[in-house]
């Protein structure tokens, strides 16, 4: 029975490849025009990437808040700091600009300054009125002056709504219709709608017009990472079909490369659209990650074909021998590779499952249209020049290897002393590692919308929205006077947090109702006393108009009412700190068995999808090493060669940890996935090195010395080439213009580069030192995925890969 991965099954797979090598092509070309099918099932994400499990505590209690009081996050906020606004013409400009958007089937209300309303107490029906504060239009500068002075200093409910007193600035609010917030219509209505429509006032009027809102920050955030997939896929190609020509100065090679790699990301969009999944911040970056994975497998076949075609001249026999020997090495190092990613897959987290599962897929994909693409193209193609073949002679990075080897040899200590000190050093900066739970940290911090976010918050003190949910357990609790003093005693709390805005509640609501009583006295804005509120109460049940206001802030029952405020965009040490504050008063002001408060908002979700995401780094990194660990046990049955492999690729996380820790960059979604990833791609050099160790000592009679510096000459140029590749091809991510794929490109590129370090003067000193521990034959024995031995005539120590 033929064995896996033995010789025997290589040699069957390359007869069979070369052989139906028609059969394979029309295959291939088949499964890419079924993937192609579906990538019409491909859609970019319409709502804010959920980094928690659904069933997780805080997702029910956002969950609980929208079915009781609808999508809190559907409101665009347009708004001016210009005086010359307060002006007749400007302001009918800006109220009329108001008033277009209400024609919209997308809009379900708009509030601006027109819409304003005052309460007003009338004594013979015994009822409030609402009066607006501007009829039809503006007419006179005298009209505008008695606005100014009413809104800004007679009512109080609507300070820090629509205007900020203080620097003049003045805003409006479009709620979009809560249906469209998840879908591609608020896209199409912001695109193409409202940017053109404001794009008009401005010209018009010559006033800046800011806009924000979280489905307009979604919107234009989600259309920039539809950008930067295309130049991501096209800087990739571009950076690393480039080093590979200055490789191999092979136009032919580098044609065929970019074939394979190109084709790689087609069946990858085709696994998404064929998974129906959303392509998301995350997935976006899997098309140019395969390229930036295929070209070294690219690498290691070519160069082999070519070493073999001039070493003997026989083409079929050097196709066959690219199969047998790099074949297993290549299959191990893409499945250790995919085992990285494919952790993500075991979180609760939907956006890590979702891509942990494409991203694995994808490199096993991209192996197998490697080891069949390129063997087959090459026996259609005329037998290499003696120009293709140049670069085997190089001796250029002779000189690197010979480093390295004098470094093991004479500078052991050395070595282990650097790396010590790198560790020590490394374990203080991780001390000094922050979390962040930012939502727009990562958005490009020159772009306009984030400017404007800036803008927002520094007049109304933020638009990520806050809620805060009181259950009274009882039918009309709500307007019982002491939920109401209860509810004002914590928006007190709320006012002086400086990273929190005004909140808004039915507190307030009641509290202008006391006002409009006392015929819009200002001294009367608070909360009526008992004898006082029986007789409000009254007015208020005869109102239709406050019925109509009330519904925003209560539910239809009476037993829910909201605290809606709004925060800057904070650290999550902050948030946590201003959480633990309004935890703490929240227990001492509404006691269990009466009430049941809940603090939710999409940046509250957000900040605890990061902390829940720091936790499952921890699982998702310990499980890579566990899995690698398993298959270098597996490979080479000794638990010290699991240590010795284990350590060169677990330092230089450390020292990236450290490096992000000393640098000031946090912990985020973005930069979590660094170390996983790095893990599982600089195992692959690992694997290199000791699969043509075990080859070295089959040769040399199990001669540790002799067989660790064979290695060394041999694989260190492969791990060269390799590392340059992907250390360049990582650093296409730094072109972002999100700070996060910036922060990613650049962690894993460094952590490549110490792994090839590491894997040249770590691995083989640790070799070398523990040299009569791993030379027994016992320890040693025929592994169980067989390396496949070097033929006799062919002596591979004189390549480069």
């Amino acid at each position: 029975m033929l064995k896996l991965f033995t010789k025997d099954f290589w040699d069957v797979t390359a007869r069979l490849i070369l052989r139906n090598k028609i059969g394979i092509l029309v295959g291939i070309i088949s499964i890419t025009v079924l993937f192609s099918t579906q990538w019409k099932n491909m859609r970019f994400s319409n709502t804010e990437a959920n980094l928690l499990p659904d069933d997780h505590e805080v997702n029910v209690t956002y969950n609980n808040f929208l079915n009781t009081f609808g999508e809190e996050g559907n409101l665009i906020i347009i708004g001016v700091k210009d005086s010359t606004l307060l002006s007749v013409e400007k302001l009918n400009a800006w109220n009329k600009l108001a008033d277009s958007f209400k024609d919209y089937a997308e809009v379900e209300t708009v509030i601006s300054v027109k819409d304003l309303q005052k309460l007003v107490k009338d004594t013979l029906q015994q009822k409030f009125n609402l009066e607006p504060f501007i009829k039809d239009s503006i007419t006179s500068t005298a009209q505008v002056n008695k606005l100014e002075d009413e809104l800004f200093n007679k009512y109080p409910f609507y300070d820090n709504f629509l205007f900020n007193k203080k620097t003049k600035t003045i805003r409006t609010i479009i709620y979009l219709d809560k249906a469209i917030v998840n879908t591609s219509a608020r896209k199409d209505f912001i695109i193409k709608e409202l940017e053109p429509k404001i794009k008009a006032f401005e010209d018009v009027t010559h006033l800046d017009v800011r806009i924000s809102g979280m489905p307009y920050i979604r919107t234009l955030n989600a259309q920039l990472i539809v950008d930067e997939i295309v130049w991501f896929v096209l800087a990739a190609l571009l950076v690393t079909s480039l080093i590979f020509f200055l490789f191999f100065r092979s136009f032919r090679a580098t044609l065929i490369s970019l074939v394979v790699v190109c084709v790689g990301v087609m069946w990858t969009l085709g696994i998404i659209g064929a998974l129906n999944y959303e392509i998301t911040v995350l997935t976006a970056l899997i098309p140019p990650l395969i390229i930036v994975i295929g070209i070294p497998n690219c690498i290691f076949l070519i160069n082999k074909y070519q070493h073999e075609v001039k070493l003997h001249g026989n083409k079929v026999k050097s196709l066959q021998r690219v199969i047998t020997k790099i074949g297993n090495a290549t299959l191990m190092t893409n499945v250790t590779t995919a085992s990285g990613f494919a952790t993500f897959i075991l979180t609760e987290s939907t956006l890590l499952k979702e891509f942990g599962i494409v991203a694995s897929l994808s490199i096993l994909a991209i192996f197998i249209l490697c080891l069949l693409i390129i063997p087959i193209i090459y026996t259609f193609l005329p037998y290499p020049k003696d120009r293709h073949l140049e670069h085997l002679n190089k001796r250029w990075i002779g000189g690197f290897v010979n480093w390295t080897e004098r470094m093991v040899k004479h500078e052991r200590i050395a070595i282990y002393s650097v790396a010590l000190v790198l560790l020590i050093v490394s374990i203080i900066g991780i001390y000094q590692i922050k979390i962040s739970g930012s939502l727009i940290e990562d958005m490009p911090q020159d772009s306009g919308f984030v400017k404007d976010i800036r803008f927002f918050e520094d007049e109304f003190n933020g638009i990520m929205p806050l809620e805060i949910m009181i259950d009274t357990k009882r039918k009309q609790g709500v307007m019982k006077l002491s939920t109401l003093k209860r509810m004002d005693e914590l928006q007190e709390l709320i006012t002086e947090t400086p990273e929190l805005s005004k909140p808004i509640s039915v507190v307030d609501l009641v509290k202008y109702s006391k006002q409009a009583y006392y015929n819009g006295n200002t001294k009367f804005y608070q909360l009526p006393t008992s004898q006082e509120n029986s007789f409000i109460l009254s007015y208020a049940k005869n109102s239709t108009s406050n019925v109509d206001l009330l519904k925003n802030f209560v539910d239809s029952t009476g037993q829910y009412a909201r605290i809606t405020t709004f925060m800057k965009d904070i650290g999550t040490d902050k948030m946590e700190r201003i959480e633990e504050n309004l935890q703490t008063k929240i227990d001492k002001l509404f006691p269990k068995e009466r009430y049941t408060v809940t603090m939710t908002g999409k940046a509250l979700v957000f900040q605890k999808g990061t902390t829940y995401l720091v936790k499952n780094l921890a699982i998702s990194l310990s499980l890579a090493i566990i899995l690698i660990a398993l298959f270098m046990a597996y490979m080479f049955r000794s638990g010290r060669m699991i240590i010795v492999s284990l350590i060169p690729n677990l330092i230089p996380l450390l020292v990236t940890a450290g490096l992000m820790g000393y640098l000031g960059v946090p912990i985020k979604p973005s930069t979590i996935l660094v170390f996983s990833i790095a893990f599982g791609i600089s195992v692959d050099d690992t694997i290199h090195f000791l699969a043509k160790y075990r080859q070295e000592l089959q040769a040399n009679n199990w001669k540790i010395k002799v067989s660790v510096y064979g290695a060394l000459r041999e694989t260190g140029v492969s791990m060269f080439y390799t590392s340059i590749v992907l250390f360049f091809g990582f650093s296409v991510f730094t072109i972002s213009s999100f700070g996060g794929t910036v922060a990613l490109g650049a962690l894993v590129s460094a952590t490549l580069l110490f792994a090839m370090l590491s894997n040249l003067l770590l691995l083989p000193s640790l070799l070398l030192s523990l040299e009569r521990s791993i030379a027994n034959k016992e320890v040693l024995k025929e592994p169980a995925i067989n390396i496949i031995p070097e033929e006799d005539d062919s002596d591979d120590r004189n390549s480069n890969i």
